[in-house]
């Protein structure tokens, strides 16, 4: 069983940065691929970015502002995002699975974290 906490989020100026952050408990974290995905007020939850070992994807409209990374010493995964535009309001959540056959599916993820807010003023 995995256990994953989100923090971080909160209010930023359009063009501000913020880091997430997603703790995760449980053994073997170094071999789970590690997922955010993003939902705004009634839209579906959508892929941001995944890591699996050290192999990243992105979604199109984060790429060359968004960076996702892990420590395994800490059992922590980040989400540097950079530029922030107001239509990157949404909660953020973590997933995590040992085997999803595609980092940019929620479905493939069995472990989720209760996400965390991120609003982008204008």
């Amino acid at each position: 069983q995995v256990q994953l906490v989100e923090s971080g989020g909160g209010l930023v100026q359009a063009g501000g940065s913020l880091r997430l952050s997603c703790a995760a408990s449980g053994h073997s974290f170094s071999t789970y691929a590690m997922g955010w995905f993003r939902q705004a007020p009634g839209l579906e939850r959508e892929f941001v970015a995944g890591i699996r070992w050290s192999n990243t994807d992105y979604a199109d409209f984060v790429k060359g502002r968004f960076t996702i990374s892990r420590d395994n010493a800490k059992n922590t995964v980040f989400l540097q995002m950079n530029s922030l535009k107001s239509e990157d309001t949404a909660v953020y959540y973590c997933a995590a699975d040992p085997h999803p056959k595609r980092l940019g599916i929620p479905v493939e993820y069995d472990y989720w974290g209760q996400g965390t807010q991120v609003t982008v003023s204008s």
